[in-house]
């Protein structure tokens, strides 16, 4: 996972001062606060083995050892983790416009064929632009392929969408990987850092989030909040 590697080697040491995970958001507050998306699974809701050790001491950890769990093979762990990375960046907002990732693959896809990983609200929009639209996911719904077909469909993609949650899961590595050199490819999800480090690696557009409100996001999470439901950020976009 080199990826995270090179994330982390970015990051300053902060304080740990909150951390939420509730059924849909993962939130981290360090010097500023971080998000990702809490994994969920129908089929694992009652398991009996602890997903996150040394609950309800976290705070007595530093910010970067957080941000280490995103290494973790326990998923809500893992969460946890991107959402300290999230929350230690130092987002350059000159770097950045408030351009919606929907709209952005809208922008590249119209014509193409489009891979997206990750079924997202804006795809049946995406479909009737696009050539041809795969759309890649762990819990396929209608018109969806699983997870099975990523490796013969990406490569064939001109514009590649990923869900941040690849981070997560710890496929962003593959999924970067099987992207043909010239498609566009876009990171996106609330998961997502806006970090440069991810140019390095093909992303041509990192669409994420910014929390301007902390109390506000946290409320939210701690309440059950989706990720659309929450209130206090700003969605973003960073152009390579």
């Amino acid at each position: 996972m080199k990826i995270l590697d090179d994330l982390i080697y970015t990051l300053n040491e902060a304080v740990v001062r909150d951390v939420r995970q509730g059924p849909f958001q993962t939130a981290v507050l360090t010097r500023n606060c971080g998000l990702a998306a809490t994994p969920h699974d129908s089929h694992t809701h009652h398991r009996s083995d602890i997903s996150v050790s040394g609950v309800g001491t976290l705070f007595e950890k530093r910010g970067l050892e957080i941000s280490k769990m995103a290494y973790s093979q326990s998923p809500h762990k893992a969460a946890i983790g991107m959402a300290a990375i999230n929350s230690l960046l130092d987002i350059d907002d000159e770097q950045c416009v408030e351009l919606n990732a929907a709209d952005l693959l809208a922008e590249k896809g119209e014509g193409k064929k489009v891979a997206i990983i990750g079924h997202f609200p804006f795809v049946s929009r995406l479909r009737q632009l696009a050539k041809e639209l795969w759309v890649i996911e762990m819990h396929p719904k209608e018109g969806d392929l699983p997870v099975s077909e990523t490796d013969r469909i990406v490569p064939q993609a001109d514009v590649v969408g990923i869900t941040g949650t690849a981070f997560t899961n710890h496929t962003i590595d593959h999924l970067l990987g099987l992207c043909k050199p010239q498609a566009y490819v876009v990171v996106l999800g609330g998961t997502t850092p806006l970090s440069p480090v991810l140019f390095d690696y093909g992303v041509d557009a990192i669409s994420g989030t910014r929390v301007i409100d902390p109390e506000a996001v946290l409320a939210c999470v701690s309440q059950g909040a989706t990720f659309r439901q929450i209130k206090g950020i700003r969605l973003l976009t960073m152009r390579k």
